[in-house]
């Protein structure tokens, strides 16, 4: 994406480079089948070696009871092995060579289970673990995301940024700073707000104690930070919020903290301190592995036990607490066994919580963390909706064709959040360049779509920013990060809007778990039917900057939302005449 600012494969160049050492190593990537195994399930497992690899044979290593897997040339030292069986060889020329496919299984597990392998391909002499040694596992289950998950609509705040009563709100303090004032409280006494909106679950960003402003460099996992308020506040605004019947998610980070964590300091300052086992010291103790290669955010080594339970214990903790879930940062960051481990503490605690990641990946690799959470927020899509809406360099048939595909990648139980912007890009309206039709059709789309939409805070009511987030090489996330503003500067009518699209998405069932028809696509109308066994929904978008008239034989006939007043939909014998201005949309229903 053009205006992302971080990714491990955010260029052309970088794309390529990953491909070519995928295909040339000995690799696995976490693509067991079935990704989510039910109890009596067996799971069958793949493994490919490039061509610089003269390897001809290939064991898997595995545990159901929570171990480390460990073996040499096909003999397990704990836990137990099988041999894969060569079961192909194709040419790849981009690495210009054979790359062979090794095949093999684990039996079926008992339901509870995590079971943790590993797999290696061999010479007969001496062997290679795939993916640089990495630990794979899942758990074993029969539990699909929440029911109320579907019917999710979800509002991401900014916790610094959002409000708080102080007069002087917001008051940024100067660089490097830049921490604002806002609080819990302030965020409790706009639930009504909220409410109104018609949203009904909020994802905070970390609230957690942090020298920073944004807080993804959290000093400790169980407390609340001052400056936001205390644990009793955060208390109030659970109680408060699930009186309303809103949800709570909480930004969990479990690939990094600051580098003033405790425990980090510890390990920097005493050689034999048990801690250094947290991180990875490449030359002990100022050479260490980062985020990013961010010397204040150490990335925690989750595949040490104790640092694991510490993670483990503080999501226990915030849903023992009262929270409904996590969004879970970066999670392409910690070691893949991590999430059998993390799927199996958040379901026992609260069976019906919800959790979804943060891979900024292609949809190759979101899907791989299938199982160790309900789903992943939906980068590709997102990228899509600028594409299509905000820039307009995808015309209507290009952005369909994305979503046939797009939708037919992933399994209907894998969550897809969708989302125009966030706080690590510009937003949307920037992007458009403040056109509020753009974003008002990008919203119907997205509210007509399956995955449960999230609102960035100030969206829906036209905040934007003042500069691009990408200045002179470097990325000024501050940019996207405005107060949220709570006088004349609202845009009431976008409001309104929004508070529409909430409540047609409450109101209207297929628009939340129907399935998606393309009824017409030119270049640049789309018109797209969501369906269940009760009624359906005709959403009808105009991509073009001019006035389109066009005829449909559809039987849905009652006009239910626009995105603006002058649409017109009037039936003409048995077919509709729809008349929309330029980037103008409308739903129609069935029903009455």
């Amino acid at each position: 994406m053009e205006d992302l600012i971080f990714g491990s494969l955010a260029t052309d160049e970088a794309r390529l480079r990953s491909i070519r050492s995928a295909r040339s190593g000995v690799t696995h990537l976490q693509r067991p089948t079935p990704r989510d195994p039910e109890p009596g399930m067996p799971v069958t497992l793949t493994l490919t070696v490039g061509p610089e690899h003269l390897l001809d044979r290939a064991w898997v290593y595995w545990t159901d009871d929570g171990s480390d897997p460990e073996g040499a040339l096909g003999q397990a030292r704990n836990g137990q092995a099988a041999a894969l069986e060569c079961s192909g060889v194709e040419w790849d020329t981009l690495v210009w060579g054979y790359v062979r496919t090794f095949t093999g299984s684990i039996p079926a597990a008992q339901g509870g289970r995590v079971v943790r392998y590993r797999i290696t391909a061999s010479d007969g002499q001496s062997e290679v673990f795939a993916d640089n040694g990495s630990y794979y596992a899942y758990f074993v289950d029969s539990d699909p995301p929440p029911a109320w998950a579907k019917d999710a609509v979800i509002y991401q705040i900014f916790a610094d940024r959002f409000y708080s009563s102080a007069p002087d709100f917001p008051r940024i303090e100067g660089k490097p700073s830049l921490k604002c004032n806002g609080t819990l409280n302030g965020i409790t006494s706009k639930l009504d707000y909220l409410a109104d909106l018609g949203i009904n679950c909020i994802w905070l960003t970390p609230i957690f104690p942090s020298p920073s402003y944004h807080g993804y460099d959290a000093t400790s996992f169980f407390e609340i930070n001052p400056r936001l308020g205390t644990l009793e506040d955060f208390r109030v605004l659970l109680d408060q919020a699930h009186a309303r019947r809103i949800r709570i998610l909480l930004d969990f980070v479990p690939n990094h903290w600051s580098d003033e964590h405790p425990t980090f300091v510890e390990a920097q300052e005493l050689p034999d301190s048990p801690y250094r086992q947290w991180y990875t010291f490449r030359k002990w103790p100022n050479d260490y592995q980062t985020f990013f290669g961010v010397r204040n955010l150490p990335q925690i080594n989750l595949r040490h036990p104790e640092a694991r339970s510490h993670m483990l214990d503080a999501a226990k903790y915030w849903l023992e607490f009262g929270v409904d879930g996590f969004r879970v940062d970066y999670c392409i960051g910690p070691s893949p066994d991590f999430y059998a481990e993390f799927r199996r503490v958040t379901r026992s605690v609260k069976p019906d919580c919800w959790t979804f990641g943060e891979a900024i990946d292609p949809p190759d690799s979101q899907i791989t963390f299938w199982g160790g959470m309900d789903g992943s927020l939906d980068f590709m899509l997102v990228e899509a909706f600028r594409a299509a809406f905000a820039t307009q360099k995808w015309n209507a048939r290009k952005f369909n064709d994305f979503l046939d595909r797009h939708e037919t990648f992933f399994p209907e139980s894998f969550s897809r959040p969708s989302f125009l912007d966030n706080h690590d890009m510009n937003r949307f309206l920037w992007m458009a360049g403040g056109d509020k039709r753009k974003l008002r059709l990008a919203a119907l789309c997205q509210f007509g779509l399956g995955g449960a939409p999230v609102i960035y805070y100030g969206t829906e009511v036209g905040l934007s920013q003042n500069k691009d987030m990408r200045q002179g090489g470097f990325a000024l996330h501050e940019e996207g990060r405005l107060p949220m503003p709570w006088d004349t500067r609202q845009d009431r009518d976008l409001l309104e809007f929004y508070t529409g699209l909430c409540h047609l998405r409450a109101a209207h069932p297929a628009s939340r778990e129907g399935k998606r028809t393309t009824i017409f696509c030119d270049d640049s109308i789309l018109a797209f039917r969501r369906s269940n066994d009760r009624e359906s929904l005709a959403v009808v978008l105009n991509f073009s900057a001019r006035p389109v008239s066009t005829t449909l034989d559809i039987p849905e006939r009652s006009l239910v939302y626009a995105t603006s007043s002058d649409i017109s939909a009037k039936p003409a014998s048995s077919r509709m005449q729809i008349d929309l201005p330029p980037f103008g949309g409308l739903v129609l229903t069935s029903g009455e």
